[in-house]
């Protein structure tokens, strides 16, 4: 191959497996060429990476080594992603009867999807998380590509057992702000007993789907290193969880007008702030 077509093929490779590491061998059997040719065609794709703010590339050496791409974000793109987010959700043709908030869209579409996941997993990846586990059915499309920029495998949280799932844990949990009585459960076999997780969901009011989710990771005997949802309402201020990261802050609606903000809640550095 041409050095530009190795670095197409490459770069193609890193970027679609994220925090998948390959080694020199992995390269060389897709494109050919000697392991100091491709160490330098690897050398110029992080560096430009690295300038465009498009993420990084990580570098273990040893036996069981290799090569990562890690789809970082810079603080300035969290912002604009953010602002963007908050922009589209406060248009006045999204308010349903009810006072619902049409969010469906975004929720689905792989783009925003994708942003968010990258957002979420730009905090939560220093925790080193062994999964990512989601509330059917809206945190799905989200919780995926947060596990996808992650390399790690997802869990949902199932409101009814599945007999096709096996043996599972099972709760009752009491939501946050109807003050109904409601179940959630997971395969016994989906979870190891200690593990590392986060959990993702879309919005979040009371918070009573969080605390049920924590209390269900207590079953396991899980660590939970956080808890990531899109928007939170202001009002209840106290939450049924401590501590929490929230992109967004819904004020409420008055005349048809939507009170959408950052939040208080948001990632270090990017204009927002973690909090409980």
């Amino acid at each position: 191959m041409k050095r530009s077509e190795r670095l197409i093929v490459l770069t193609r490779m890193l970027v679609e497996h994220p925090g998948v590491s390959h080694g020199l061998n992995d390269f060389s059997r897709v494109v050919g060429g000697a392991k100091s040719t491709l160490s330098e065609d690897l050398a110029l794709i992080r560096q430009v990476l690295d300038e465009q703010g498009l993420g990084r590339i990580q570098t273990l050496t040893g036996a069981g080594g290799g090569v990562t791409y890690i789809p970082a974000l810079e603080v300035q793109d969290i912002e604009e992603k953010i602002q963007e987010l908050c922009q589209e959700l406060s248009s006045p043709r999204r308010i349903l009867p009810g006072d619902f908030i049409y969010m469906a869209d975004i929720l689905y579409s792989p783009v925003w999807a994708w942003d968010i996941g990258r957002i979420f997993a730009e905090y939560f990846r220093p925790h080193q998380p062994e999964f990512v586990l989601t509330m059917e059915t809206k945190g799905i499309p989200l919780a995926t590509m947060t596990a996808r920029a992650l390399n790690c495998p997802l869990l949902i949280i199932r409101r009814a057992h599945h007999v096709t799932e096996g043996p599972a844990v099972s709760i009752n949990y009491i939501s946050g702000s109807s003050r109904n009585i409601d179940s959630m459960s997971l395969p016994r076999r989906a979870l190891p007993t200690g593990a590392r997780v986060v959990l993702v969901d879309d919005f979040m009011k009371a918070g009573g789907t969080a605390r049920g989710m924590l209390d269900l990771m207590q079953e396991f005997q899980a660590r939970v290193q956080g808890i990531g949802v899109v928007m939170a309402t202001a009002d209840p201020a106290e939450k049924l969880v401590e501590d929490y990261l929230s992109l967004l802050t819904l004020g409420g609606l008055e005349d048809r007008r939507v009170d959408i903000r950052p939040s208080e809640n948001g990632p270090p550095g990017s204009g927002v702030s973690k909090g409980g």
